[in-house]
């Protein structure tokens, strides 16, 4: 079995409104409602023929000699602390004024984490770090509950990034997106095998969570190196 069919685990499925996508990508409980179920697994992955291209989302200034790149998964503590307590400083001082090309990849350690992803995407890219900035400021309550009421939690921030419930029924039950947000997560990790999150790829340098000091001190010498 290779990894992204280990991931999608054999019960990876989208269910209507007011329901919740249910995903075994660790081999655990598989949840389930009374609404209809459309599952899709890596035993029936070959029905969905061709995957819808996931966008790479980025702020600041695609042609930066200088790229940041983070890892971060919407369920991660750390991520929250660092959303918090780091990014408003790096967006105003390197995003915001083009120093830099910042990308933002999600890393998806349970199921949940995937959900606020398809949330997160179905803004599009205008709507997206918005949204993810929701995400993480509510982390500690939308995180609660059963998996449905998590679901709806993830509805009720989409519907205050100005989301209808109509967009949202669409992006939560895109089976073909999950499976290519998997799949493209996959393809990262091969790329930088990261050892936990939130991970930064300074110019293809690996570096750990860090403080503003330590991060801005990088990004200078990062930027004072490309000229």
């Amino acid at each position: 079995m290779d990894r992204r069919a280990m991931i999608l685990g054999g019960a990876t499925g989208v269910l209507g409104a007011g329901a919740y996508l249910v995903w075994n990508g660790r081999g655990g409980q598989r949840f389930q409602t009374e609404a209809p179920l459309t599952p899709f697994s890596a035993a029936n992955a070959q029905e969905v023929t061709e995957l819808p291209e996931v966008t790479e989302m980025s702020k600041g200034n695609p042609d930066s000699p200088v790229t940041l790149i983070e890892y971060a998964s919407f369920t991660c503590p750390h991520c929250r602390s660092f959303h918090s307590n780091v990014f408003p400083e790096l967006n105003r001082d390197y995003i915001e004024p083009g120093l830099i090309n910042f990308i933002y990849r999600e890393v998806y350690f349970d199921r949940y984490g995937l959900w606020a992803g398809m949330v997160a995407r179905c803004g599009g890219p205008l709507r997206y770090f918005g949204i993810v900035d929701l995400l993480y400021q509510q982390q500690g309550e939308w995180t609660q509950g059963s998996p449905a009421e998590i679901a709806e939690n993830l509805r009720r921030i989409g519907r205050t990034a100005g989301l209808s419930n109509e967009e949202l029924d669409a992006c939560m039950t895109d089976a073909a997106m999950a499976e290519a947000m998997i799949a493209t997560y996959e393809a990262n990790m091969e790329v930088h095998e990261i050892p936990g999150t939130p991970a930064f790829i300074l110019n293809d340098e690996l570096h750990g969570n860090m403080n503003y000091t330590d991060m801005s001190a990088l990004l200078d010498t990062a930027i004072e190196a490309a000229g």
